[in-house]
């Protein structure tokens, strides 16, 4: 559910790019970003013995990095002035870097250590910032512990956020404090979610959403052309 949910408010996001007025977008947009590091969080606390858990690490770390290197250009192509790269740069260092918090072994720790340098080196070139690196981490450490620990990656996604914030404050103090409440309210969500059966079955998403992400990009990119396009 999560998943369906972190790909339908990342593809409702992106719509602004295709119709400029509908600025409102922006405020459901806010829960994707959170919900993908939640999955982050919640894949790497799964239990595993150790060589099963590093093998499914590294394949998990080898497609984000495969399809950030596919979706710079279809990113590019539907953002004209991006002030970031892709997403997925920002969540595969958050994969590294929330792994260290839970491996006592040297070698995810040195990784852990050098995903977070990268991360406040390239802070302004990565999308949502050294804090958005972090984010999977809080939400490790919120995972299984009482709701007033979930305040933590709640915090994290409102500060990953706030470079943003700049750029909806001329939309009026309303819209500002509604981009605030869905940040903060989104890990708080998924974390109640992650926690519950829905009463409906889920259809699992398979390894294809992964091509899911360049692929709105060039669709999204695609519907503006035809309905805007000279």
């Amino acid at each position: 559910m999560l998943k369906w949910l972190a790909l339908l408010g990342m593809l409702l996001d992106h719509l602004r790019h295709v119709w400029q007025q509908a600025i409102w977008v922006f405020v459901p947009g806010r829960t994707a970003f959170p919900f993908f590091c939640l999955i982050v969080a919640a894949n790497l606390a799964r239990r595993r013995r150790q060589p099963q858990r590093r093998s499914a690490q590294m394949r998990y770390l080898g497609w984000l990095l495969l399809f950030a290197l596919l979706s710079e250009w279809p990113y590019r192509l539907l953002v004209e002035y991006p002030a970031s790269v892709n997403v997925l740069p920002t969540l595969a260092l958050g994969l590294l870097l929330a792994n260290a918090g839970l491996q006592p072994y040297l070698p995810e720790r040195l990784l852990g250590l050098a995903a977070l340098a990268l991360a406040l080196w390239f802070d302004e070139e990565l999308m949502f910032g050294a804090f958005g690196v972090l984010l999977p981490a809080a939400f490790v450490f919120a995972l299984d512990r009482r709701p007033r620990a979930w305040l933590v990656p709640a915090g994290v996604a409102v500060a990953a956020n706030a470079d943003g914030f700049s750029a909806v404050r001329m939309f009026g103090p309303l819209f500002v404090a509604l981009v605030y409440g869905a940040c903060f309210a989104a890990p708080l969500f998924g974390l109640w979610l992650l926690r519950r059966s829905p009463a409906f079955p889920v259809a699992p998403l398979r390894r294809w959403a992964y091509a899911f992400y360049p692929g709105h990009f060039l669709m999204l990119y695609g519907l503006r052309e035809w309905l805007f396009g000279s």
